[in-house]
C-alpha cells in the first residue's frame, strides 16, 4: 500500500495523531484550525481540507462558527480494502439486537440513566441539521445499552455504532433527513424512553421495533 503524501496527507496524519494521543472523547472540541496549522507546519487552508476529509468519513463533525468536534463514538478510519457492512446488514443486526437489550435496560436503569436519555431527547429536539441530529440519535441509542450496566451489551451497542461510521451510511442519513422525519423519529424516541420510565419491557421492546422498522423503510425502502 502506498502511503499518501503531500501537505494535506501530512495534516491529516497530524490531526489523527492529535485525536488518538490527546485524550479526546466523543463530542470533544478539537484545537482550532490555527493551532493545528501551527503544530503541523502547514497552512490553515490545508488543515481545513484535511478536516473536511475527516468529516466526510465521519471521524469529526464541523459546525460553522463553533469549531470541529470529535464525532460521537468516533473510530479510526478502516484500512484500505477493509470491508464495510452494508446498510441492510446494519439494520438487520440492529433489529435483532437493540429491541432485546431493552428489557435489561428497563430492569437496570437508574434515575441518572433516565436523565441522560432525556438529555439526548432534548438534543434531538433542538437539532436542525442531519449531522447534529445523528449525533444525538447515536448518543440516545447508546444510552439504552449503557443503562443495562452490562459490559457485553454495551460493547455490542458500540459495535453497532462503529459499523455505521462509514460514508455510505452517512450519505443515506443525510439524504433522508427532513424536519418532518426528524420530528417523527423524536416522537418514536420519546415512546421508547416513556416505556423505560414505566418499567414496561414489552412496550419498550415493541417501541424500539416500530422505530427501527421505520428507519429501515426510510433508508432502504424495505416494507417487510
Amino acid at each position: 500500500m502506498t502511503l499518501a503524501v503531500g501537505p494535506v496527507a501530512v495534516a491529516r496524519r497530524h490531526i489523527e495523531m492529535v485525536i488518538s494521543e490527546g485524550g479526546f472523547g466523543p463530542g470533544d472540541k478539537l484545537p482550532t484550525e490555527r493551532e493545528l496549522a501551527a503544530a503541523a507546519g502547514v497552512s490553515r487552508a490545508v488543515i481545513r481540507t484535511a478536516l473536511d476529509e475527516l468529516a466526510e468519513t465521519g471521524v469529526v463533525v464541523r459546525y460553522v462558527g463553533r469549531g470541529t468536534f470529535l464525532a460521537p463514538q468516533a473510530v479510526p478510519e478502516p484500512a484500505a480494502g477493509a470491508g464495510f457492512p452494508s446498510p441492510a446488514e446494519i439494520m438487520t443486526a440492529r433489529l435483532v439486537l437493540e429491541p432485546e437489550i431493552l428489557p435489561v435496560t428497563v430492569s437496570a436503569a437508574t434515575q441518572q440513566d433516565i436523565d441522560e436519555m432525556h438529555r439526548c431527547l432534548r438534543g434531538g429536539d433542538a437539532a436542525r441539521v442531519s449531522e447534529d441530529f445523528e449525533r444525538w440519535d447515536t448518543l440516545l441509542h447508546h444510552s439504552f445499552a449503557l443503562a443495562t450496566h452490562n459490559v457485553v451489551l454495551i460493547n455490542l451497542s458500540q459495535l453497532l455504532i462503529d459499523s455505521r461510521n462509514q460514508p455510505i451510511w452517512g450519505g443515506l442519513k443525510r439524504r433522508s433527513f427532513s424536519p418532518e422525519r426528524r420530528q417523527c423519529y423524536c416522537d418514536e424516541h420519546k415512546a421508547i424512553v416513556a416505556a423505560i420510565e414505566d418499567r414496561d419491557p414489552d412496550a419498550a421492546r415493541e417501541a424500539m421495533r416500530v422505530h427501527l422498522r421505520h428507519v429501515r423503510t426510510t433508508l432502504l425502502g424495505d416494507h417487510t
